[in-house]
């Protein structure tokens, strides 16, 4: 598939199933990532990868957080926050690296990191894959940060969901980019 049918066709996968992208696509979607537009080549992103039992600990993380936001959390909602990452055979944490830079305001690093995330997402339906990115409060908890070993200067992006579609993808209408953009002046 070309860049422009790849970007002009993507659709989110919430829906994914096995198999895992290979070690061969996941290479292919993290050097994409590495192409996302960088102003000073400061590379303010990296990406951890949860797939197999991490996915597993990676839902206790999930429900400890909620617990701690809520002590009175019932089980169903605890079961509902470990079951999350089973929602596809890998999870892709993208972080924002932030630096002080006299030039890239903190701002444009994480439009960077972004930016690499999408690259992702676009990569990986371009191979065929599903993807989905999801953010949500998980993304802004302090235990989760804690625990996936973020620093102080770090800040998560989003997780992106990636497998196998299930067939069920929906098509998008057509856009017309007259509804968001006009020339100026």
């Amino acid at each position: 598939m070309d860049a422009i049918q790849a970007l002009h066709n993507r659709v989110s996968s919430p829906l994914l199933k096995e198999p895992a992208p290979t070690t061969e696509q996941l290479d292919v979607l993290l050097k994409a990532a590495m192409r996302a537009p960088d102003h000073k080549m400061l590379k303010p992103w990296r990406f951890l990868i949860i797939e197999e039992a991490g996915r597993e600990d990676f839902g206790e993380l999930l429900a400890e957080a909620a617990q701690k936001k809520d002590p009175q959390i019932d089980e169903e909602a605890l079961t509902k926050a470990r079951n999350k990452p089973l929602r596809a055979p890998m999870i892709i944490v993208s972080i924002a690296c932030l630096t002080e830079h006299p030039k890239v305001p903190q701002v444009e690093q994480i439009i960077t990191a972004g930016a690499a995330a999408n690259n992702i997402v676009t990569a990986a339906y371009a191979l065929g894959l599903g993807a989905y990115w999801r953010t949500g409060s998980p993304a802004f908890d302090e235990t989760v940060k804690e625990g996936l070993g973020l620093a102080d200067n770090e800040q998560i992006i989003g997780f992106i969901y990636l497998g196998t579609p299930d067939g069920r993808s929906r098509r998008l209408p057509e856009s017309d980019p007259s509804e968001c953009s006009k020339h100026w002046p």
